[in-house]
């Protein structure tokens, strides 16, 4: 048999199998690009790493990403791992393939200047701006996440000790501090806020129940277009402003990783990617050799 026959002999014991129309129409793609680019009469006992390698940088050179490669692979084993079984193969060469990483996607932060420009501009005193201006000023003093600060409840929050208890990914708890900013903001609020019996939620929408995702994320959006942001402004976006300018204040990678709440430094690392036009005029400001060769130069 040729490969395309054995694609819909697979094909139709994976429907019997029971997967989705979805999964099956994956699998079809994936092993039709396979089957393509390989010569028409080839068959799959004749395949090997090499070949199946050769495919991928094929697959790569026509622009398809990481992800996509490895979806493939991942495709490919599956469709081997069913002729092994059958007894066609005594091997899967796909299972020599590495899937390839991700590329890394930086951070998005704003700068500092606007976005408290934003944050000092004065806002309404009904209950709704006031709840809008305190979740804000906590999603970027503090750095919360955005199911942080949607599942905060009122008893994890000590003003007056300055912190707010988190309970972060994986159910891991930590205490953030609490900025100036946020406390008062806070203060302002909480005396305005609504709720139904026994809510506990910090932040709550008109009807008195606890405030979406979703709704932070149209508030937030609504709240930078009136503040005239010259972009579309994310909770994540003002996480990850947070993390930055921290970084550029303070060059504690450490802390950082604690006050994020992120199990691995590897995670906190980015922003050093990030931020690294700062810290290169730090260095250029702050080394001896740095400074010895612009004195040269002069």
């Amino acid at each position: 048999m040729q490969v395309w026959q054995e694609i819909e002999i697979f094909l139709t014991h994976t429907q019997q199998k029971g997967a989705s129309t979805h999964t099956c129409a994956a699998y079809r793609r994936d092993l039709r690009q396979l089957q393509n680019r390989l010569p028409e009469s080839t068959v799959i006992a004749e395949l090997t790493v090499l070949m199946l390698t050769a495919v991928l940088k094929k697959l790569s050179a026509e622009g398809l990403q990481a992800a996509s490669l490895g979806r493939k692979i991942s495709a490919w084993r599956v469709f081997f791992d069913y002729w092994l079984q059958q007894g066609v193969l005594t091997d899967n060469p796909a299972r020599q393939l590495k899937i390839p990483k991700k590329s890394q996607r930086l951070p998005k932060a704003v700068a500092a200047e606007p976005l408290n420009t934003w944050f000092d501009r004065p806002s309404d005193d009904n209950a709704l701006a006031l709840r809008d201006q305190a979740l804000f000023e906590l999603l970027y003093g503090s750095g919360l996440r955005l199911s942080e600060a949607a599942n905060l409840n009122l008893a994890d929050v000590m003003l007056t000790e300055g912190w707010v208890r988190v309970l972060g990914k994986g159910g891991k708890q930590r205490h953030v501090p609490l900025g100036q900013t946020s406390t008062v903001a806070l203060n302002a609020y909480l005396p305005h806020r609504q709720a139904t019996d026994n809510e506990t939620a910090v932040f709550t929408n008109r009807f008195g129940k606890r405030l979406s995702t979703r709704q932070i994320q149209n508030r937030l959006n609504l709240w930078a277009s009136e503040r005239g942001a010259d972009r579309h402004l994310s909770p994540h976006m003002l996480r990850h402003s947070f993390a930055s300018h921290l970084l550029q204040n303070a060059g504690d990678i450490r802390a950082i990783q604690e006050l994020l709440g992120h199990s691995s430094l590897s995670t906190t690392q980015q922003y050093t990617a990030l931020d690294f036009d700062h810290l290169a005029r730090v260095y250029d400001e702050a080394h001896p050799r740095a400074k010895r060769k612009e004195e040269k130069e002069k």
